[in-house]
């Protein structure tokens, strides 16, 4: 059994959908961020970062923040979804944890949540969201999935593309990415995955 700590944050849904892919069983507790359930001593005796998500693997003993390490964690011990090339896995697993999630977090808080009032910001995280975007698209535009077969580094990009209402994305533009991110949503797992640790909303299909 393994506990995650989580909300339905695009890190938060990463775990969550690697969970239902793997077929493990899980408990859910709900981390309301907007309430800052993350500053709570018990949670940071999990996570010191304050950061969701979190897992506490009973089996093991042993308690894990970072979505991208809990990804590799899961892949090593329960041997799957390592891609055709492990090492290029982890490539793109490094790309959306130094990239793709913490430049489309800044799109999402200037365009959504601060419209205005930062233009330049604004300008450079737009610009940056489809520079990923094309990234991305040429690298899917000959294979299925970011590394050959179905991923952890899928698992992790996904749910940052699945707010691509909030960053401004003319898909014309992307339709490798287009097609890899239909054929991810369509899966039971990431559709179960999605509405942990509630239904917020149905996945967005363009």
């Amino acid at each position: 059994m393994i506990d995650l700590y989580t909300w339905a944050t695009p890190n938060g849904r990463k775990v969550s959908i690697a969970l239902e892919e793997f077929g493990l069983d899980y408990q859910v507790h709900a981390v309301d961020i907007t309430r800052g359930d993350q500053h709570d001593p018990q949670f940071l005796e999990i996570s010191p970062n304050g950061k969701i998500p979190a897992v506490v693997d009973r089996e093991e003993g042993r308690n894990l923040m970072e979505s991208g390490a809990i990804l590799m964690y899961l892949a090593e011990k329960y041997d799957g979804f390592q891609g055709d090339d492990r090492w290029q896995t982890l490539e793109w697993l490094m790309m959306q944890m130094g990239g793709v999630g913490p430049m489309l977090g800044q799109a999402h808080h200037f365009l959504r949540f601060n419209p205005g009032k930062a233009p330049y910001a604004e300008e450079r995280y737009a610009a940056e969201a489809k520079r990923l975007y094309s990234v991305l698209d040429k690298r899917l535009r000959d294979r299925e999935y970011l590394s050959g077969s179905y991923s952890i580094a899928d698992m992790a990009t996904w749910p940052w593309i699945s707010r691509y209402e909030w960053q401004g994305i003319n898909w014309v533009d992307h339709p490798h990415l287009l097609r890899w991110y239909l054929a991810v949503a369509e899966r039971p797992a990431v559709q179960r995955g999605y509405n942990v640790p509630k239904f917020v909303n149905e996945i967005p299909i363009p």
